[in-house]
């Protein structure tokens, strides 16, 4: 039976559900793939010596989440032109004595959202978040078409530097920053709303914005998957909007990961099934 090593690295990471969805998926294949998390703060180690480590324990790849997306960079050998145009790695997989870093966060929101919203307007969109999720999530939202979209997160600097990459790449006017104060004006004119922030999740809980800003003509989608229905997510239903969850995003980037670990094309239908599955009361 082939035989794969991957894991995650990533900061507050013990509720991931991506050893289960790797491993099962392997198993379909008749692959034996073991897979391991190394949380930064429970090791006290810097992504940079996890990695160095991990090449020497004969790992295949890891995935990467935050808040080391943009760190592990310097760490790496090669980037693949989505990882370089998005500076922002979720994948490291090794060749050789190679580091190749690779980006699946941005195809799978645009899987996911293609999916779960298919029809849903993007001609103003409000993104709270501008790290490493943030900015895959900006480019999918823009190759989706999306008309204008505005990045606002507690740095402001980092939101300035987001939007002027994604306005580089996509066109003048297509991205712009604006600061946490502007979110009433800019919410009420928005089509839609995605929180491509950490807020949310089991370590970070609450909600990422004041809640009177919500209002039921948006459509509200959040990237974070543990739990499923976050207070955003289960605030913006409450007043009738259209929401869009976190899990086909970790599916779909899982599957794009997988391919990369062991060369195999999974089974998306399948691995969404499974996460249900994990994910039921």
């Amino acid at each position: 039976m082939t035989s794969f090593l991957a894991g995650l690295i990533g900061s507050g990471i013990g509720p991931s559900l991506s050893p289960a969805l790797h491993e099962r998926e392997a198993r379909h294949h008749g692959l034996n793939l073991v897979y391991r998390l190394l949380d930064i703060d429970v090791l006290g180690r810097p992504v940079g010596e996890l990695l160095w480590a991990a090449r020497r324990f004969g790992y295949d790849g890891f995935n990467i989440t935050h808040p080391c997306k943009q760190a592990v960079i310097p760490h790496l050998d090669e980037l693949s032109e989505d990882a370089r145009a998005l500076g922002a790695v979720n994948t490291v997989v090794f060749d050789g004595d190679r580091a190749i870093g690779h980006n699946t966060d941005w195809t799978g929101f645009a899987e996911s959202f293609t999916r779960g919203l298919p029809d849903a307007p993007v001609r103003r969109i409000v993104q709270l978040g501008a790290g490493g999720a943030g900015a895959a999530v900006g480019h999918a939202l823009l190759t989706l078409g999306a008309g204008l979209l505005t990045v606002v997160d507690t740095r402001p600097d980092r939101a300035k530097e987001l939007a002027a990459r994604l306005a580089g790449r996509f066109g003048d006017g297509r991205a712009h920053a604006a600061a946490p104060d502007d979110l009433p004006g800019l919410l009420a004119t928005a089509d839609g709303l995605v929180n491509a922030s950490p807020v949310g999740m089991a370590h970070h809980p609450g909600l990422p914005l004041p809640a009177e800003l919500l209002h039921p003509g948006l459509w509200v989608a959040d990237i974070v998957y543990r739990p499923l229905e976050t207070p955003l997510l289960r605030h913006a239903r409450t007043l009738g909007c259209r929401t869009l969850d976190g899990g086909g995003m970790v599916v779909f980037q899982a599957a794009h990961a997988f391919r990369l670990f062991t060369g195999r094309q999974p089974d998306t239908g399948r691995m969404l099934a499974h996460l249900a599955e994990l994910i039921a009361p």
